[in-house]
């Protein structure tokens, strides 16, 4: 079976664009590009440097679209350093090999659109890669059970890194979802339709972490092959590395060359691990054993602030700083702390100010972010439009991070920031792609209900918050969204019940109260609705908590002052959700207030300011 994937932006990953091309012949101003890389003229054959022609592919893919230069430079030289005038040089020679006038377009300050009409033929369906689904491994009594899914995770990582892949690795949020259900390798094969499942134990022994790895054809529940790994347990960085090796040499791929620990390739966590492992083997021991604890810090941090509990995102929060303070040169860290900050933000767990101020601190080391740490931008974007309200800024992180392929933060940060600019199907098509990709991601499941609820199809977001509740029903995302949606639409005593239970769980988690209360409201028990806001206001005098969903329940409750007093509040701390619930439906009855359209009209004008910014640009 042929499947192409692309990420939600568009953009063909690199690795996996010469897998994609070379299926297909492209035409263009009287030129052929056969899928081999022969480039012929009005028949005659031109030659091409490899440079050249992996650029003329890139733009191919991208006919029509901007590619932007550090794109460009990451799909034709990966992590080599080269000099920045390269893709310049490299474009320029490309153009006077084509000498064709305005072919290649240089958009100012963005970079490069292919601009001829360029026609496209399949030549043959092969070279497509098989499914591989990598469950967390499990592990014995001595072993952390992070490291389950962090060997899962980087091994995943590491397979992707490969220049001519010859499998696509799903999703690790499907992956992971499935797993935590208890659901045995085969099974979550067979519910992702992959053609191979990658699981595994891992053991203590007295000295060593043995790996045992397994790869199973799904079709047949057939064992492929399995690997045994050993390493010292004082170097765990070292089994993703080694099953990775393997396992790309398994699969007749290699994984890139590593760089030297002096210049560590700063967008590569598994690579990080290597430069770790290089340094405890080397004559630095002090210095080697502290980049290994942080790098340990650091693994177990990446786990543990996924779940939205307070305790153990603050648990991450403290381990990625005492990570970063031991090793600065952490990048994976640093952009998991930006992450986590907007997580925290969004939750009502941090401040916005204090988020935004964490998230920068943890990117400023870095420099350029755009060169040495893509994946931090999508964050950097969000803060810099929900908290700076500075869309120019935003729009220009989001955009030169457009290649970056999905993963529950990255879809995360974009959706939000498509729906806080009220793009409703921009932020819906981006959502139900990244559900073609990441089909039991309870996040993006529960983020598109709201979707549909913010643009205004009642009927199609009550479905999909029924969908996602009946998936997921203990899910924190699933029950907030599902609780506000069912109850806008009819059934409080269902979302009241929901959102007790979401409350009762996460005690923290203001906005699940927020959501209870206005339940409880929509069914009539307004008294109870208030109690719910009084004692949610009393825990809000200990610690910052997120208000504007309050605005909702005011207005359930005849207070529209009360709901307007709300929303300028939310306004004035740099409330993530501020601009979201301007469009919420559950506030028509503010439409027409003066004050309301001024808030209104106040996106409206940071929207016709980045008009302005980009055509002077």
């Amino acid at each position: 079976m042929n499947r192409t994937v692309a990420d939600p932006a568009g953009f063909v990953e690199p690795a996996r664009a010469d897998c994609l091309l070379s299926e297909r012949v492209f035409s263009f101003a009287g030129f052929s590009l056969e899928p081999d890389g022969t480039l012929f003229h009005s028949g005659t054959l031109v030659h091409l440097p490899p440079k050249e022609l992996e650029a003329l592919r890139l733009l191919l893919a991208h006919a029509g679209r901007i590619v932007t230069p550090q794109q460009m430079r990451a799909a034709l030289w990966g992590e080599v350093s080269v000099t920045a005038d390269s893709v310049t040089k490299c474009v320029s020679s490309l153009r006077a090999r084509l000498q064709i006038e305005d072919c290649i377009q240089t958009v100012y300050k963005r970079g490069y659109r292919f601009s001829a009409n360029v026609v496209t033929h399949d030549v043959g369906g092969g070279g497509v890669p098989a499914r591989l689904a990598i469950a967390p491994f499990s592990t014995h009594p001595g072993v952390p059970e992070y490291l389950g899914f962090t060997v899962a995770e980087e091994t995943a990582a590491g397979l992707a890194r490969s220049r001519y892949p010859v499998v696509a690795v799903l999703a690790q949020d499907s992956v992971f979802t499935l797993a935590r259900r208890g659901m045995s390798a085969q099974q979550i094969g067979v519910a992702l339709q992959a053609d191979f499942v990658l699981t595994g134990t891992l053991r203590a022994l007295p000295c060593q972490y043995r790996l045992r790895a397994e790869m199973i054809r799904v079709p047949d529940a057939v064992q492929a092959w399995a690997e045994d790994v050993l390493v010292s347990r004082k170097r765990t960085a070292g089994l993703e590395i080694e099953l990775a090796t393997r396992l790309n040499s398994r699969l007749n791929a290699a994984l890139p060359t590593h760089a030297p620990a002096s210049a560590p390739p700063e967008n590569d966590r598994l690579s990080i691990a290597a430069v770790a492992e290089s340094f405890a083997a080397s004559e630095h021991e002090g210095e080697g054993a502290r980049r290994l604890q942080a790098y340990d810090l650091f693994q177990s941090a990446h786990e543990a602030w996924r779940n939205p509990q307070k305790r153990q995102m603050q648990d991450g929060l403290e381990h990625l700083l005492r990570a970063i303070e031991l090793d600065p040169s952490l990048i994976g860290a640093r952009v998991d702390l930006a992450n986590l900050c907007v997580a925290q933000a969004i939750c009502g767990y941090m401040s916005p100010a204090d988020a935004a101020a964490m998230a920068r601190n943890a990117a400023k080391p870095i420099g350029d972010p755009a060169g040495r740490a893509v994946p931090i931008l999508p964050a950097l974007g969000w803060i810099g439009f929900h908290y700076d309200r500075n869309l120019p800024d935003a729009l220009q992180a989001f955009e030169l991070s457009a290649h970056v392929p999905h993963d529950q933060w990255t879809t995360r940060a974009r959706s939000f920031f498509a729906l806080s600019r009220h793009r409703f199907s921009e932020a819906i098509d981006l959502l139900s792609e990244a559900l073609a990709l990441d089909p039991f991601s309870p996040l993006l499941h529960g983020r598109l209900a709201w979707a549909l609820h913010l643009a205004g199809d009642a009927r199609e977001s009550l479905a999909q918050a029924r969908r996602t509740l009946e998936q997921f029903p203990h899910d924190a995302a699933a029950n907030f969204y599902g609780a506000l949606i069912l109850a806008y639409n009819g059934e409080a005593n269902r979302a009241a019940g929901i959102a007790q239970d979401l409350e009762t769980r996460m005690p923290h988690l203001g906005i699940a109260a927020a959501a209870h209360a206005y339940a409880l409201a929509r069914a009539g028990k307004i008294q109870n609705a208030r109690d719910t806001l009084a004692q949610a206001g009393w825990q809000a005098r200990e610690h910052f908590a997120l208000t504007g969903f309050n605005a909702a329940v005011y207005l359930e409750m005849d207070a529209p002052d009360e709901a307007l007093n709300t929303l300028r509040q939310s306004e004035a701390s740099r409330c993530p959700w501020f601009f979201q619930l301007l469009a919420d439906p559950r506030l028509k009855a503010l439409h027409g207030q003066p004050e309301f359209e001024q808030m209104l009209a106040a996106l409206a004008q940071m929207e016709m300011q980045a008009e302005e910014t980009a055509e002077q640009d």
